[in-house]
Parts: structure tokens; C-alpha cells; sequence
């Protein structure tokens, strides 16, 4: 044995030391064996993690169904709501089809109970008109209803306000004044050809404008290609003194603006404690 000094300790050398760790060639190791397969017939425990996902899933499907009921039973409402404004519109004006009808908002259900209908779209087509005076029917008739009700017998609905554009067709426009009407080349005009005595024909340009108790009225006459002889002025004079009554617009909507478009005259109206009803009295001497 030999001593060794190293960073002020003795450390004592003895050549025959060997240690043994454990790992020698005679170390038993166990055997690795195989898991055997599962018995199909032998009845086994679901993992854990597979049950939690079907809980999660059903769970989902469970919010989903709470979820969605309550939005399908709102919709089936509102399509009976819906279908029933139409049948009384078309009644009431007489219209070849029956609208489209929108009630917005949600939920349809509780604004039933309570009473008014917060928001209701009406488009109708080929609404016609009443009255033998130079009728002008409506080609197309688009509503924004606000807080609509009905009355108790449903003999009418009334909207605590509403917003309307009326489409009037140049063609409907021309056979109501016995004129050829088109769109005149100057913002808030129209244009007319009027066929003179003697075969001649000349164009005249006017002014379209809101007038009350919801009319059309023409002015402002200006000639173009030709001059205007006396009898072209009896003609116009006769044609335009009178505005054009328009009479299939439910009541309480009164016309603020016309506008002359490309393919006819774009009426705009707005009221209040506006009043439909089936039989269509109210709208027949508008």
C-alpha cells in the first residue's frame, strides 16, 4: 500500500481493490416478455381519455339543441307572421302575387306578445291602380315598416312610421299622359314627344316634383329640335295642367320626392300611423 498527499489530505493506493458494481457478467437480467393480445370475447374497461371525449361531445350537442330550439321556434313564427302580412297586403291592394315580407329582429316571439313588430320589409310588384283618370299602377312598391300592429278583429294593421319607394315605369308613365316619356339629358327632367297636328313631331323637356295629396306634377317646359307653335302649347297645356294622382298608396304615406332614372320615375315617401286594410278603402281615394 502506498500513501499519497494531494491538496492536504493522505490518500492510501491498494492495487488489489476491485468494485464491484453490480453489472458483471453474472448479473441476472429478466427476461423481456411480450403483451400478449387482447381476447376479443374477454370483456375490457373503455380507456378514460375515450369517455371523456363522448361527455365532451354530448355536451356540445347538448348546448347546441338548447341553442338552436329556441332559433327554430322564433323562425317558425316569423314565417306565420310573415305569410299572413303578405295574404292581407295582397288583399288589400290587389296585387297579382303576393309580396315579400321580412320581419327583423330577434326574437320575433317576445315582439309578438308584447304587441308591435319592431321592423317589417314589404316589396310588392304590380300593384294597380285605382280611379279611371289617367291610372298609373306601381311596378314596384318596397316598405321599411317600424312598430306594426294589428287591430284585435284584423281589420287593418297599422305602422307607427314607414319609409316607401314607389318604381313607376316610363311605359306606365306614357300611357297614363298619352305621351312618349323618357329621361330627359338635365337632372330632375324628363323628356316628351309630342306629335302635332300636321304629322310634325317635336321634343319637349319638364320638370317632374312632388306635389300634395301625393301627385306627380309637371312645369318648367323647355323646347328642343324645333319650335313650338301655339297648338304645341294647347297640347302641353293639356296634357301637364294636372298632376297625376296616384292612387294605390297605403294611407298615410305622403310622396317628398320623384326622381327621374334611367327606366322610369323613382318615387320616395315617408309617414306616420300608416294604415292598411284588406278591403283597400283608405287607399282608393288617396
Amino acid at each position: 500500500m502506498r500513501r499519497s498527499q494531494q491538496h492536504g489530505h493522505d490518500y492510501e493506493y491498494n492495487p488489489d481493490y476491485d468494485p464491484d458494481h453490480g453489472y458483471g457478467p453474472d448479473y441476472a437480467y429478466e427476461p423481456y416478455t411480450p403483451h400478449e393480445p387482447m381476447d376479443p370475447n374477454e370483456p375490457h374497461r373503455p380507456r378514460r381519455h375515450r369517455s371523456r371525449r363522448r361527455v365532451t361531445a354530448m355536451a356540445v350537442a347538448a348546448l347546441l339543441t338548447l341553442t338552436l330550439l329556441p332559433v327554430a321556434a322564433d323562425r317558425f313564427v316569423a314565417a306565420r307572421i310573415e305569410s299572413r302580412t303578405a295574404k292581407a297586403f295582397q288583399e288589400g291592394m290587389d296585387t297579382p302575387v303576393e309580396p315579400e315580407v321580412h320581419v327583423r329582429g330577434f326574437p320575433v316571439v317576445t315582439q309578438a306578445a308584447s304587441g308591435p313588430l319592431d321592423h317589417v320589409d314589404i316589396t310588392a310588384h304590380d300593384i294597380p291602380a285605382r280611379g279611371t283618370t289617367r291610372p298609373l299602377p306601381v311596378s314596384e312598391l318596397r316598405l321599411r315598416l317600424n312598430g306594426l300592429t294589428k287591430s284585435d278583429d284584423d281589420s287593418e294593421a297599422r305602422a307607427r312610421s314607414a319609409e316607401a319607394t314607389a318604381f313607376l315605369s316610363y311605359a306606365d308613365v306614357s300611357n297614363a299622359l298619352g305621351l312618349e316619356i323618357s329621361q330627359g339629358r338635365r337632372p330632375g327632367r324628363v323628356s316628351a314627344v309630342v306629335l302635332l297636328p300636321l304629322g310634325e313631331e317635336i321634343t319637349v323637356t319638364t320638370t317632374v316634383a312632388a306635389d300634395s295629396g301625393n301627385r306627380i306634377a309637371f312645369d318648367d317646359f323647355a323646347v328642343s329640335g324645333g319650335a313650338l307653335p301655339g297648338v304645341g302649347s294647347a297640347v302641353l297645356d293639356k296634357v301637364f295642367e294636372r298632376p297625376i294622382q296616384l292612387r294605390n298608396i297605403p294611407e298615410g304615406l305622403h310622396l317628398r320626392s320623384v326622381t327621374p332614372t334611367a327606366d322610369g320615375l323613382s318615387a320616395r315617401f315617408s309617414g306616420h300611423a300608416v294604415t292598411f286594410r284588406p278591403d283597400g278603402e283608405a287607399q282608393g281615394d288617396v
